[in-house]
């Protein structure tokens, strides 16, 4: 299996970054995380909130628990409350399940990590993190 690379990541997160500059969004935070939900890289643009790295890396971590976008997560939640809500609780506050983070795929398919992005709306914040992947190579879902 194919893990996810230091330099990847920093390509991720330097095309999401450009993304939303170009874009005219208010200022992010992107974090890349491996397959264990471990921070592989992340960084916070000038301007950005104190709590814009938690809630990229909440994103992220829930994408990568569940092989899913934290979009489809969101939905999920949706429709069953009382779980999704005790597997915030359960993970200390680190499951977010709301729009704005896609998991990262290898070329045969494979989880490799997820990426998240805050300080757009969840829209934005999915769009920059589908950039950045397309950016590194590799697959999104």
């Amino acid at each position: 299996m194919t893990t996810l690379t230091l330099a990847q990541a920093n390509t991720i997160i330097t095309t999401a970054l450009a993304e939303a500059r170009k874009a005219g969004y208010k200022a992010m935070a992107v974090v890349v995380l491996d397959d264990a939900g471990h921070v592989k890289a992340v960084q916070r643009e000038d301007g950005a909130s104190m709590f814009r790295i938690d809630v990229a890396t909440g994103k992220a971590w829930a994408s990568v628990g569940f092989s899913a976008s934290s979009r489809t997560l969101m939905q999920r939640a949706k429709d069953n409350p009382n779980f999704y809500g005790s597997l915030s609780a359960v993970s200390q506050g680190k499951f977010i399940p709301q729009t704005g983070s896609v998991v990262i795929k290898n070329a045969a398919g494979a989880v490799i990590g997820a990426v998240g992005a805050s300080g757009g709306t969840g829209d934005e914040d999915e769009a920059i993190c589908i950039a950045g992947v397309a950016a590194a190579g590799l697959q999104h879902a």
